[in-house]
């Protein structure tokens, strides 16, 4: 085991967390978030799209594309969108736990 690489990992995460150590606001969360929500939403929405064309294509008659590249591409498509579903999902249940917490 590599205890002077692991070490000098460390040391270089400390210090990086040293040189960031202002505290964010609610503001800046919140951008944050919703940054990489909607960035997560359209990577999502491309990979459907490329799913959609290659199947097009595909039933088209296209040389190029091959049902293995179909189902590879719808697979993940759908597997994006279910991570999607679930993450909304869990951000409903938090919305309504914390619309019931006693004020």
């Amino acid at each position: 085991m590599k205890v002077n690489g692991l070490q000098a990992e460390l040391q270089a995460m400390k210090l990086e967390a040293q040189s960031t150590n202002r505290p964010a606001t609610s503001q800046q969360v919140s951008a944050d978030f919703g940054a990489v929500l909607g960035d997560a939403i359209k990577t999502v929405n491309n990979l459907q799209s490329a799913s959609g064309e290659l199947a097009t294509r595909f039933d088209e008659g296209d040389r190029n594309v091959s049902l293995s590249d179909v189902m590879i591409a719808r697979n993940k498509s759908s597997v994006a969108f279910e991570a999607t579903v679930q993450v909304r999902n869990k951000l409903v249940e938090a919305y309504k736990e914390l619309m019931n917490m006693p004020v």
